[in-house]
């Protein structure tokens, strides 16, 4: 729903950070100009200022490798979970709502992120972006319903346990390639099923305004 590969990064390489740089811009440039699937490696490489095709290879291996790291790029750059904790005039709730409403606003994040739907049909890439949910995504959530529950916006029996359902539900079970729907209206129905788990367990975050802003992108109907 928010952020299904927003730490799936590829090794760290021991080449220039400016070479990277040019590379990773380029790429942005043309799948916003011509979309990912129409962007070859050689368009890149035509785009990156005189450099040279092995100097693509030293630091990529594949163009899904530049799309991944263009996302964990631009996912550093936002983080919301990172900005809200500042924010000592909202309750946990409150951020949690926070951090919905600023993946639904991050229209270039949301376009990437597209792009990236139908590489979850590889085994490998399905299991590194679920064990980043496990690891960084639901441990986000679990501190921030933790905090609703001391202040008191939050009744949550189990934080931990309703953060990892909750990340499930609102990543995995929305991937359009991991669990296709047979129409839009489906898609708008799943949002509703998660609503009122979400309210049933204490947690009622997915209000009418969140709903809309997801709606307002085309990300869940890819």
């Amino acid at each position: 729903m928010m952020n299904v590969c927003e730490v799936i990064t590829i090794p760290r390489n021991k080449y220039p950070e400016e070479t990277v740089k040019i590379i990773l811009d380029a790429a942005l440039e043309l799948f916003h100009s011509k979309g990912y699937e129409q962007t070859t490696i050689l368009d890149i490489v035509g785009a990156m200022g005189g450099l040279t095709r092995g100097a693509f290879y030293h630091h990529f291996k594949s163009k899904e490798e530049v799309l991944f790291a263009l996302n964990a790029r631009m996912f550093r750059d936002f983080n919301p979970y990172e900005r809200v904790r500042e924010m000592k005039n909202l309750n946990g709730l409150e951020k949690i709502k926070w951090v919905l409403k600023a993946f639904a606003s991050n229209k270039d994040y949301y376009e990437l992120q597209s792009n990236m739907l139908p590489l979850f049909k590889s085994p490998a890439i399905l299991k590194q972006m679920i064990d980043s949910q496990r690891d960084y995504t639901a441990r986000k959530f679990a501190e921030l319903m933790e905090e609703g529950n001391r202040d008191g916006s939050i009744r949550a029996s189990n934080p931990k346990l309703l953060a990892e359902l909750f990340t499930l539900l609102t990543n995995i079970w929305l991937i359009p390639s991991i669990y296709p729907c047979a129409t839009e209206t489906e898609v708008w129905q799943k949002l509703d099923i998660i609503k009122t788990i979400c309210e049933s367990l204490g947690l009622p975050v997915l209000d009418e305004e969140i709903i809309k802003a997801y709606k307002e992108t085309n990300y869940l109907t890819s």
